[in-house]
């Protein structure tokens, strides 16, 4: 390898000659049909498969019934808290916290 620094450029690098250059950037959410980012039935149905498809191979791997429901039961409420968080369901998630955050506290 050679350690001799490269000449620069002289002037400003020319612009380019992408045909995307020219779209400016979108606006998250801004797209027409406003689909972007929604939570439809293909992605339900996506993390069904996925859901059963982990916990057959727990299952088959070993794994007690029942650890196997508990694991599943806390990646779906992760899950759910998620989706609130993102849908914009604020107050929803605020009232669960609270209450998990008391019941933790013995009130």
């Amino acid at each position: 390898m050679s350690h001799v620094p490269l000449p620069l450029p002289a002037g400003p690098a020319p612009a380019c000659a992408c045909p995307s250059a020219a779209v400016p950037p979108t606006v998250r959410g801004s797209e027409p049909d406003g689909a972007a980012g929604r939570f439809g039935p293909t992605h339900a149905l996506i993390l069904l498969i996925a859901f059963l498809g982990l916990g057959c191979g727990l299952f088959l791997a070993g794994t007690e019934l029942q650890t196997v429901f508990a694991l599943l039961g806390g990646c779906g409420a992760i899950g759910a808290a998620t989706l609130t968080a993102a849908g914009g369901g604020r107050r929803l998630m605020t009232v669960l916290v609270e209450t998990a955050v008391r019941s933790g506290a013995g009130r």
